[in-house]
C-alpha cells in the first residue's frame, strides 16, 4: 500500500541526537543526550507521590493549576524582573510543547522564523511543521547572536526570532546589552521574540537576561526539566501578554488539553521548595565544564569556553568521521551539523555526567581527536 504523507513531516529527519543515542552499544559513555544525570530531588518526588495518593489524577484547567501559575508568576518577578500575571502563563508538557504552540500560533505558509545556526534541533523542525520557513542566522566568533547580523536577516515575512540563552548546543550566554538590542530590533520591526530560557540557572560566566524586560512582543519559555532534573516529568511553561495567550491556548487545548496533573504538583513543590539542589547542580556542572575544557585545550582542540548550560562545542574538522569513531570506541557525541549548517565541523559534548565518566571519555577522545 502506498501512503502519501505531508511534506512538512516527510522532509524532517529524526533528531541527530536521538540517532546517536539509540545507535550506541551497551555501556557507552553518553555525552550525547542533554539531560542532568542527577535524580529529581526527594521533596519533589514526595509531592508527586502525595498527589497520586490523594487521587489528584484528573485533568486540570487548560492553562494549568492556578497555584502553579501563581508560583511561576512569583518566580518571574523574583528571578527575572518580569511582571506576568497567572492569566498570562500557560503550563505545558515541557518546553517542547511551549515552543510548538508558540510557533503554530504565530506562523503559517510564507512566514519566516529566524533561528540561531547552530541552534537547538527542534527550532527548524517545529517551524517547518507550522508550514513556515526557518531562516538560519550564523553566530559570531563567540557563538552568540550578533544583533546587527539579525537585523540583516529580517524581511517583511519575518514573524519571529528565536533566542536561546544559555544556548544549546554551544553553551554561549548573550550579554544583557545583546538581549536588549535584539528585543528593541524585534519591537521596531514588529517581530515576536520567542525566548527559550530553560538553562537560565546554569550560568558560570556572565548573567542571564530576559528580552521581556525590554519589550512586550516576547514569548518567554521555560521549564522545570533542566533546573530541577525533571526532564521526564514533562512540565514547561509559556508566558506572554494576553493577545499571545488568547491564541496559543487554542493550540494547547487541542494538542494537549493540559499538562500532567501529577507533574504539575511536583513542579509546584520544585518552585516553592528549597533551592539548594539547583545551586549544587550548578556548582558540579561548573566543575565538569572546567575539566572538559582544560582537557580539550590540552589536546589542542579549539573550543570556545561555554558560559552556561552543560555543553561544549569543540571544532574537530570531519565531524561525522570523528563522531562515528568515538561511537565505535564507546563514547556517544552529536555531530555539529545536526544543529545547522554552521555547526558543520563541530561536535556537541554534553558534560552532564560524572567526572569518572568524563575521564574515561577523555582518554578515548585523546585517541580520536
Amino acid at each position: 500500500m502506498t501512503v502519501k504523507f505531508d511534506k512538512r513531516v516527510t522532509c524532517i529527519n529524526i533528531s541527530g541526537i536521538r540517532k546517536m543515542f539509540e545507535g550506541a552499544g551497551p555501556g557507552a559513555i553518553n555525552l550525547g543526550l542533554g539531560q542532568p544525570d542527577f535524580d529529581t530531588p526527594g521533596h519533589i518526588k514526595a509531592e508527586a507521590i502525595k498527589a497520586i495518593e490523594e487521587g489528584f489524577t484528573g485533568y486540570t484547567a487548560n492553562m494549568g493549576m492556578p497555584e502553579l501559575r501563581e508560583a511561576i508568576a512569583m518566580k518571574f518577578k523574583k528571578e527575572n524582573g518580569l511582571d506576568y500575571s497567572p492569566e498570562e502563563i500557560i503550563v505545558t508538557s515541557g518546553a517542547s510543547e511551549a515552543l510548538h504552540i508558540a510557533i503554530e500560533a504565530l506562523c503559517g505558509k510564507g512566514d519566516e522564523v529566524l533561528i540561531p545556526d547552530p541552534g537547538f534541533v527542534s527550532y527548524v523542525a517545529l517551524t517547518i511543521m507550522a508550514d513556515a520557513r526557518p531562516v538560519p542566522v550564523p553566530l559570531d566568533e563567540n557563538l552568540r547572536y550578533d544583533p546587527e547580523t539579525i537585523k540583516k536577516y529580517i524581511t517583511k515575512n519575518t514573524r519571529a526570532i528565536i533566542l536561546n540563552s544559555p544556548s544549546n548546543p554551544t553553551g554561549a550566554v548573550q550579554t544583557p546589552e545583546e538581549v536588549r538590542a535584539i528585543a528593541e530590533i524585534a519591537k521596531d520591526k514588529g517581530v515576536t521574540v520567542i525566548s527559550d530560557e530553560v538553562y537560565e540557572h546554569f550560568i558560570y560566566d556572565g548573567v542571564h537576561d530576559s528580552p521581556a524586560k525590554y519589550a512586550d512582543n516576547v514569548i518567554t519559555i521555560n521549564a522545570s526539566s533542566k533546573t530541577y532534573a525533571m526532564t521526564g516529568w514533562r512540565v514547561g511553561y509559556l508566558a506572554a501578554r494576553p493577545e499571545y495567550i488568547d491564541q496559543t491556548i487554542k493550540v494547547h487545548q487541542y494538542v494537549q488539553a493540559c499538562a500532567c496533573s501529577i507533574s504539575q504538583r511536583a513542579a509546584l513543590a520544585a518552585l516553592t521548595g528549597p533551592q539548594d539542589c539547583v545551586a549544587a547542580m550548578r556548582d558540579e556542572f561548573r566543575r565538569r565544564r572546567d575539566y572538559i575544557i582544560k582537557e580539550l585545550h590540552d589536546m589542542g582542540v579549539q573550543c570556545v569556553k561555554p558560559q552556561g548550560a552543560f555543553y561544549a562545542f569543540p571544532y574537530v574538522g570531519d565531524e561525522q568521521e570523528k563522531v562515528m569513531e568515538l561511537l565505535k570506541k564507546g563514547v556517544i557525541t552529536t555531530p555539529g551539523s545536526s544543529f545547522g549548517e554552521h555547526g558543520r565541523g563541530f561536535i556537541r559534548l554534553c558534560y552532564a555526567t560524572s567526572i569518572p565518566n568524563l575521564q574515561k571519555a577523555v582518554s578515548i577522545m585523546k585517541t580520536v581527536l
